[in-house]
């Protein structure tokens, strides 16, 4: 279970819980938000050695010089993995061009003691050959998210023979596998059967299931059962 956070205090409430990953970013700065440097390394202060840490470079489009600063601040504050997104140019007005996002792949740079994940979006139209580049750069990871959170989650927006397909280029890749994108707890079972590396959430773990609104530790504890329950009955 990943849960997004955007500060110290929702840290400690997913940390409490037993998330297995906890992600930072700023929700109300759309889908990959970056936080203040001193925010995360606070948070990363404060949980260290206790769980896993990601954090959000921010809605950077195709730009190899622009997302490898942003990547190397994020990484300077210890977080464990840093997420960038591959969002295509111009995608806020419909742009669904690739051609940049497979370029700035290409001249990426690694990050000495820090893994990264790379973000696709399965409502901007990405060709699953994203995952092989991904791969090819030397990313850890990569992950399928929404960028336009307009109420739409991954279940509405993605098939599940194309999940399936997404899981499977990963698995080829040896590459950590993540799914997000507006779930609900009643998206766990279905996408839990696809058996990604875990599942990501951030607006059903918030009062009212706004994104935008401070966590819910009912709700928190609730997801956190659910995915328990079904870890336990594959292990069963």
């Amino acid at each position: 279970m990943l849960a997004s956070v955007r500060d110290r205090a929702e840290a400690l409430i997913v940390l409490e819980a037993g998330v297995d990953l906890i992600d930072l970013k700023n929700p109300a700065d759309g889908a990959l938000g970056a936080l203040p440097v001193d925010v995360i390394r606070d948070v990363v202060d404060v949980v260290a050695g206790r769980t896993t840490t990601s954090a959000t470079a921010g809605n950077i489009e195709p730009d190899a010089i622009g997302l490898q600063v942003a990547m190397a601040s994020i990484a300077a504050t210890g977080v464990d993995y840093v997420k960038a997104g591959l969002f295509p140019r111009g995608w806020t007005h419909g742009g669904r061009d690739y051609a940049g996002v497979f370029g700035c792949l290409t001249a990426l740079q690694p990050l000495p003691g820090t893994r990264r994940i790379a973000v696709m979006f399965a409502d901007l139209a990405p060709s699953l050959d994203l995952v092989d580049a991904v791969a090819e750069a030397g990313f850890d990871g990569v992950m399928v998210d929404t960028a336009l959170k307009q109420g739409r989650s991954l279940c509405d927006v993605a098939s599940s023979d194309w999940l399936a397909d997404f899981i499977a280029r990963a698995r080829g890749r040896s590459l950590l596998c993540g799914l997000a994108g507006s779930l609900r707890i009643e998206h766990i079972d279905v996408l839990a059967a696809q058996a990604p590396d875990y599942l990501g959430f951030r607006g059903a773990l918030c009062v009212g299931r706004e994104r935008g609104s401070e966590l819910d530790r009912e709700a928190v504890r609730r997801v956190r059962q659910r995915l328990r329950a079904i870890e336990h009955d594959a292990v069963v």
